[in-house]
């Protein structure tokens, strides 16, 4: 890479190259005047590198082991690109960041990492937040004694997404059981990938987040979204969101829980929301988030004030989101209609379609095509890998 003149401040993204949030955090900070180089395992960059506003490409291995491929990578980039922030796509990404600070040459857009890993352990959260006011899932170290007392469905969780010297390629996502016998196997699962299995209780209802960025005591830019489509379903991630009006008393508790952890930067705490609109926290991303690109449309300037904070520089407030703005992750939400089958399938996919021409997209941008073709393009080579079919036996 050369290092091409720039008046603005200069960003590296480290993530995954198909990662969606980092994509919208890419593009946000780009159209915001900074110059944003990304990091990712792949040579071509993937998604991420195809990106317009991508400006250079960096090979940084994943975070694993003793971190030191890791830590070299980052170097290496913030060297060839000057950059002046790097931050993290994805838990493990974030979590590497604040644990090698000290190891890495610029700044890191992240909390220190025991505040980080307060916030990624999710038996710690979900107390911190029951003690402050907030609404959270019973959640519990899947112990000898904790399964044999367990009463009804239990979704099974890793305690965290990241660990230094952790060894395992990919994250273990949550899943529902009806049971705790039934989860048997997926908490050996766990167990078996160096990872610390947990139970939390389920919690019917549907899927909403309070975004913004905190600082001050206080959040900025506040976004509320509600979710009506996931994928996976039923415990998947959204393909379908809707800003709302942000609950003032939802978010002062809201803001307790971060003030008590000593967090600061860009937030999205995940909610559930039962029959009754009450809300249960079930999870904390500090970090770019899957449906990011609503709330860069919703409230442009979000990551550009996260950046800026990051580099001490003065910031004005930034007023909330605004509501009835709508969010597509279109690809998922055709898998899951497939599946659901709402109205029957040929319904549930023409409405998918309606809702995709009236959102803001998680890849498709017609200003960007370059992501939208890349995944395209990685489609079609997969399918010509995969092995003819036997002929018959005649």
């Amino acid at each position: 890479m050369k290092n091409t003149p720039h008046d603005g401040p200069r960003a590296l993204v480290i993530s995954t190259s198909r990662d969606r949030g980092a994509l919208a955090g890419v593009r946000s900070l780009h159209q915001s005047g900074w110059l944003v180089g990304v990091g990712t395992p792949d040579d071509d960059g993937g998604m991420l590198g195809a990106s317009v506003s991508c400006s250079s490409r960096h090979v940084i291995p994943r975070p694993r082991q003793d971190g030191t491929a890791f830590i070299e990578g980052v170097r290496r980039a913030v060297a060839l690109g000057s950059y002046d922030v790097v931050f993290g796509g994805g838990d493990d990404w974030m979590a590497a960041l604040a644990t090698y600070r000290q190891d890495i040459p610029t700044r890191v857009a992240h909390p220190p990492a025991t505040v980080v890993d307060a916030a990624l352990n999710k038996v710690d959260l979900s107390a911190r937040a029951q003690h402050l006011g907030l609404t959270a899932p019973r959640t519990l170290p899947a112990t000898e004694q904790a399964i044999a007392e367990w009463q009804g469905p239990v979704v099974v969780k890793c305690l965290s997404h990241w660990a230094h010297g952790q060894t395992r390629p990919h994250r273990i996502e949550a899943k529902l059981f009806p049971d705790v016998v039934s989860a048997g196997p997926q908490i050996d699962r766990v167990r078996k990938a160096g990872a610390e299995p947990i139970l939390q209780e389920r919690v019917k209802g549907h899927l909403g987040a309070l975004i913004g960025v905190f600082h001050d005591g206080r959040l900025d830019g506040r976004v509320q979204q509600v979710t009506s489509r996931l994928w996976p379903t039923p415990n998947g991630v959204s393909t379908r969101a809707e800003t709302v009006p942000v609950d003032e008393e939802l978010a002062a508790r809201a803001e307790a829980l971060l003030r008590d952890l000593g967090w600061w930067g860009l937030v999205e705490l995940q909610f559930l929301i039962d029959n009754d609109g009450v809300h249960h926290l079930i999870d904390l991303n500090g970090r770019f988030f899957g449906s990011m690109a609503l709330t860069n449309a919703s409230r442009p300037g979000l990551t550009d004030l996260w950046g800026r904070l990051v580099l001490g520089k003065s910031v004005e407030r930034l007023p909330d989101a605004i509501p009835g703005m709508r969010y597509a992750w279109t690809a998922g939400d055709l898998r899951r209609a497939s599946v659901e089958r709402r109205g029957g399938r040929i319904a549930d996919v023409v409405d998918t379609l309606r809702w995709a021409g009236q959102s803001r997209h998680s890849v498709w941008d017609v200003k960007d095509l370059g992501p939208t073709l890349h995944l395209a393009s990685a489609r079609l080579r997969r399918v010509d890998r995969k092995p003819a079919p036997a002929a018959a036996v005649t």
